[in-house]
């Protein structure tokens, strides 16, 4: 673990916030979301393709050098993107890379950032009504500063959007399509306001009947693919609503990052490989994902530890979009950028070696 030095109570502090935001599924999904703390010149960042919930067990704190790394988000200098080159190597026990998002975490002045990927959150980030409506909600703690963010491309892309507001010091920043960032002076200060935020964005999920895990097994039986093992991420297939919303399009980046752009869709007296012959027809790629209307969802067994929780995520964002509601989906141009950018690649290679761990809901 982290040296003698670095573990102090501020440190200890941090990292069992980093720790709570990790363990509940609400919030993070498998490698999803990134916490920071600014000291004595240096930004310890989550570690790309680490899981939050690991913060207390292992090393996923990156030692960065916070101003030179703003300075060059600034200039336009390339190596703010991946952020190694401001790595603090004497201290860096993880020896990983930063987060994908260190940039924007130095660009923003507050001592402790949270960022993470909380399904209320985007299930409202979302609409296209989205402004009024996030609006009306934070409405109801009108001491906390906080804006919305335009959806852009995580990374560099992104960090520049927060750059330019980055100076109002605001305490909570809404992510289009993406998620929410908590900041403050402390992590005690950061888990205060993540309480808060939750409660005010809170929006119930529509309740469904049990998944048929039987005719689910039989109908996977022989094929590369398996019941989902979480029950709750059944729910998305339970709900013709949920459904709806989950076949209209890409939502946010680690949608299409570990379940793909496409979610297929198996008649409950149909068969797996009817719909697999489908996409080899229009030459594409196979889903990761079938729904099976009424019964539940089959996952790839190629799908590694981090697609399973995206499967989860999928459920409880669409469990809580309204009814009625219009969605702004993500652009092939947007998804295209996802799935072409290295540092992505790079995190879904980390996902496949990671231990399996599936986080709960907080009380």
């Amino acid at each position: 673990m982290y040296s003698s030095k670095t573990l102090t109570n501020t440190f200890e502090q941090f990292l069992d916030l980093s720790s709570q935001i990790g363990n509940d599924i609400l919030k993070t999904q498998g490698a999803g979301g990134n916490t920071s703390l600014k000291a004595e010149g240096v930004m310890w960042i989550k570690a790309s393709g680490t899981w939050l919930a690991h913060a207390k067990e292992r090393d996923i704190m990156v030692p960065v050098l916070a101003a030179p790394l703003v300075d060059a988000l600034r200039s336009g200098d390339s190596r703010a993107d991946k952020a190694t080159d401001f790595i603090v190597g004497s201290m860096n026990t993880s020896s990983l890379r930063p987060s994908i998002e260190t940039s924007f975490h130095a660009a923003l002045p507050s001592r402790v950032v949270a960022h993470y990927h909380c399904v209320n959150t985007i299930a409202l980030a979302v609409l296209e009504q989205r402004e009024k409506v996030l609006a009306a909600r934070m409405a109801k703690i009108p001491d906390l500063k906080w804006e919305m963010v335009p959806y852009r491309r995580p990374g560099t892309p992104l960090a520049r959007q927060i750059e330019k507001i980055a100076h109002r010091t605001p305490d909570v920043l809404i992510l289009f399509n993406h998620g929410i960032i908590v900041t403050g002076d402390t992590a005690e200060d950061v888990a205060g306001k993540i309480g808060r935020v939750s409660a005010a964005l809170a929006t119930d999920p529509r309740s469904t009947g049990a998944p048929d895990i039987a005719a689910l097994s039989a109908i996977a039986k022989d094929s590369a693919f398996r019941p989902a093992p979480d029950m709750e991420s059944h729910k998305t297939a339970l709900s013709p609503l949920s459904m709806a919303y989950a076949l209209g399009g890409s939502l946010y980046p680690d949608h299409v990052i570990f379940l793909g752009t496409e979610l297929g869709v198996v008649d409950p007296e149909g068969s797996i490989e009817a719909v697999l012959n489908e996409y080899r027809n229009r030459n594409k790629a196979a889903p990761k994902l079938l729904l099976v209307p009424g019964k539940g969802i089959l996952l790839s067994n190629e799908l590694a530890q981090g697609g399973e929780v995206m499967a989860r995520c999928l459920a409880e964002v669409t469990a809580r979009i309204p009814e009625g509601e219009k969605i702004a989906y993500l652009s092939e141009d947007d998804e295209h950028q996802l799935n072409h950018w290295e540092a992505e690649q790079y995190r879904q290679t980390l996902d496949r070696r990671a231990p399996a761990v599936f986080p709960t809901i907080a009380p």
